[in-house]
């Protein structure tokens, strides 16, 4: 493992200051990135990084948008996406608790053990990551923030009564343009982001509420992941989720990871949930609601991983190495992604599997199943989107309009 004598670690609820100081910190270097949950959040600090050091030195890299001028040295990205080998003086990883997350966890985990600046490196997140940081990277110093303003309970408001400056935050595409249809009938006006919205109508969609031509803003609970609006209060429109295996009820620590949205720098803020829309009204309990307002939540007691490196002789071993559990204490090896699913099924695919044979097609073919499902359409069908793609590229570059249609319907937000 690298060398750990200059990472900081620094934990605490939202609204403490932790990416202005990540941003402060990576300016100060001559070189750096910083990975992020969210594209939008990455785009977000990519602008003000450019407004510092101009866009000539700037990179912006996701798995949608790639910005990267030809001298750039300092770098926004997403976490899948940030450099990983490259010589920065500088590295941050933002909102470093999602190393526990189902989905994502291993990829953030990997980040966490091994991506270091040559001179700083700086881990961002929740304060319920003390623990396996203490015991991942025992020499990394621990620095604990406190929320800058007050973040109380409000209860629950009729959509007609939930004031100006508010988010409203559902759990499914279906709800959110329902509550945005209604808000644009009764109250003038929302906009609308989620994660599968293309990168030009996202970032329309967020400049639309910040310069104030709407008053409300409807967003999945991405929004969470350190989204930087000003937001007066959020309200839930329904308190569970499907995580991937089942419908379930947020923890306390998801709740305030979303409520916190609420209030900027020394603005109180206020979070409730949604009444009368039928079966999503739900209610916090005085347990959680104690939780939220005091940021007191359970530490994590486990990180997802994965193999990382994993090896390309053939398609069973890589199988083979992405399903090996860890050897480390505190780590437990991730559930299948959506990545593995793919490549496992294109491997029994008798028309796919067979015909790669070489390292060199193993690694690409692992490469074109790793593409994000930014459709969010499940693995089967994702699966049929990889394979027209591996087929179309086998043949050289890509002859058809199969990936740039399927890119263009991320821009129908209707």
């Amino acid at each position: 493992m690298p060398s750990q004598k200059t990472v900081t670690a620094v934990l605490g609820p939202t609204n403490t200051g932790k990416t202005h100081l990540a941003i402060e910190r990576l300016c100060a270097h001559s070189s750096g990135a910083i990975g992020f949950p969210l594209r939008l959040l990455a785009r977000e600090v990519y602008e003000k990084v450019c407004a510092i050091k101009g866009r000539d030195n700037v990179a912006l890299i996701t798995g949608e948008e790639r910005i990267e001028p030809k001298n750039a040295r300092w770098s926004l990205c997403t976490v899948e996406a940030m450099p990983t080998n490259a010589d920065l003086a500088f590295i941050g990883i933002d909102e470093a608790q999602l190393c526990g997350d189902r989905e994502r966890g291993h990829i953030f985990t990997d980040r966490l053990l091994h991506a270091r600046g040559r001179d700083e490196t700086m881990i961002l997140g929740s304060s319920t990551m003390e623990p396996m940081v203490k015991a991942l990277i025992p020499d990394a110093d621990i620095v604990s923030r406190p929320r800058f303003s007050t973040l109380s309970h409000s209860g629950a408001k009729k959509l007609s009564r939930v004031p100006p400056r508010s988010a409203i935050v559902a759990f499914s595409a279906e709800q959110v343009y329902a509550v945005a249809e209604m808000l644009r009938r009764f109250r003038g006006g929302a906009a609308v982001v989620m994660g599968a919205l293309s990168p030009q109508t996202r970032n329309a969609q967020v400049a639309l509420y910040q310069s104030g031509e709407v008053d409300y803003l409807v967003a999945t609970d991405a929004i969470g992941m350190g989204l930087n609006l000003d937001i007066d209060h959020v309200a839930f429109a329904g308190l569970s989720k499907f995580d991937g295996q089942r419908q379930r009820r947020l923890t306390h620590a998801e709740m305030a990871q979303i409520a916190g949205r609420a209030g900027r720098h020394q603005r109180d803020g206020t979070f409730g949930t949604l009444s009368g829309t039928g079966g999503h009204d739900a209610a916090f309990t005085d347990e959680e609601v104690y939780a939220i307002e005091e940021h007191r939540f359970a530490p994590l007691t486990k990180l997802f991983w994965r193999e990382a490196e994993p090896r390309f002789d053939n398609l069973a071993t890589l199988i083979a190495d992405l399903e090996a559990p860890p050897a480390e204490e505190g780590l437990v090896l991730a559930p299948e992604a959506i990545d593995l699913a793919v490549l496992k099924r294109l491997t029994e695919d008798p028309a796919i599997g067979p015909t790669i044979r070489t390292r060199g097609a193993v690694r690409r073919f692992w490469e074109a199943c790793c593409l994000p499902d930014f459709r969010q359409q499940g693995a089967d069908t994702h699966a049929r989107f990889v394979a027209k793609l591996w087929q179309e590229l086998a043949h050289g570059p890509l002859a058809s309009d199969h990936a740039p249609r399927a890119i263009a319907q991320l821009d129908n937000v209707a």
